[in-house]
């Protein structure tokens, strides 16, 4: 992929909910919700403080993030849905 985000932004591809429940029912996909968990596919290079000093990034491609659920543009790369969302609009990183 030919992309790299600019300043504090990250590049994030959604991960799937599971189409069954623990209880064995299908959930079909107009009832889905779209999923507020991703994995960081690419990240800026950070952004700059009130002052011009470089902000380094604390997230990095592969993590795996839970972020709000209007956050972030919908964008199609490559025949791949992703969102591409500042780095502030990440609610925290899964371990």
């Amino acid at each position: 992929m030919a992309f790299r985000p600019l300043g504090d932004r990250v590049l994030v591809k959604r991960v799937e909910e599971e189409s069954k429940t623990k209880g064995g029912i299908i959930i079909p996909d107009s009832a889905k919700e779209k999923p507020q968990e991703g994995e960081v596919v690419s990240v800026g290079p950070g952004g700059r403080d009130e002052d011009g000093k470089h902000v380094a990034m604390d997230l990095k491609a592969g993590d795996r993030i839970l972020f709000g659920k209007w956050s972030g543009t919908e964008v199609k790369i490559d025949g791949d849905d992703l969102i591409i969302m500042k780095e502030s609009d990440v609610l925290g990183v899964l371990s």
